[in-house]
């Protein structure tokens, strides 16, 4: 059986019993680092033999997962934190155990982005979690569009270094919304910070980032839920020219073309 087991996201007391009930009756552990790795069994005295599973050899870690299970040994598959396959290694290992008929489960614990979700007060009953945005300007900008006019909370995993850059996209295809950058979970300095995405997030950026948008408001057109330059971008990707496109996005949002003119000076 092979046990796909989350780990404490930053307070090692959020490890469940299960979880290290699962790690001590392993026989053998693969997780995305082995040295983090070690200091979380080694917190709970647990001694196991590691081998790494991480993004760089997942297919070749997934032959060995595979053959362990065939030989009826006990595998934990961890991440340095959080769920494995979540926005970290796994899903190749899962569709190859799928694949082959090997039994697997998952022993459920924290996750960053749920606790983001309820830290950001923002409305949760309806949420999508985007993971990292892309780091190509172009495929950012095409992953966004197509969840601008979502009524819906948006969430997305953000890496200090690039949290500003991150904020500018995200406002550049939304327009303004409020937001809510969440670091620090359930460490000593954890921090939920609602601003709004026209203004960015003061002060130097430090951990990991979790960033809750809020959803589209209620429009009669979706493309409405586009910032106004990313609304006449968008008819200009579908061939027309900027006079045309700016003529359609005017026409869309029921205002002059020359309001939105400024908008398209550098298209």
């Amino acid at each position: 059986m092979v046990s796909f087991v989350a780990t404490p996201i930053g307070n090692l007391k959020d490890i469940t019993l299960r979880a290290l009930e699962t790690l001590k009756e392993a026989d053998v552990v693969f997780c995305e680092d082995t040295r983090h790795t070690l200091k979380l069994l080694n917190a709970y005295e647990i001694r196991k033999p590691l081998f790494a599973c991480h993004k760089f050899n997942e297919r070749e870690a997934a032959e060995k997962i595979l053959s362990a299970s065939r030989e009826g040994k006990r595998v934990a598959v961890v991440s340095d934190a959080g769920t494995p396959v979540v926005s970290d290694p796994g899903n190749l290992v899962c569709r190859a155990l799928r694949e082959a008929g090997e039994p697997y489960t998952l022993i459920p614990g924290p996750s960053a982005f749920v606790a983001a979700l309820v830290l950001s007060a923002l409305p949760a009953d309806k949420f999508a979690f985007l993971g990292f945005l892309p780091e190509k300007q172009s495929e950012r900008r095409a992953l966004l569009e197509k969840y601008a006019a979502l009524d819906m909370t948006l969430v997305f995993h953000s890496a200090p270094q690039d949290v500003d850059r991150d904020i500018r996209s995200l406002y550049e295809s939304f327009g303004e919304r409020r937001a809510a950058a969440v670091r620090e979970i359930t460490k000593i300095h954890e921090e939920s910070a609602e601003f709004l995405l026209s203004e960015g997030l003061p002060g130097e950026k430090r951990g990991e980032y979790v960033l809750v948008v809020e959803g589209a408001k209620e429009t009669g057109n979706p493309l409405n839920a586009l910032s106004e330059r990313e609304h006449i971008l968008h008819y200009m990707r579908e061939g027309l020219d900027k006079k045309e496109a700016l003529k359609r996005a005017a026409k869309d949002r029921g205002v002059s073309k020359s309001e939105l003119y400024p908008y398209s000076v550098d298209l």
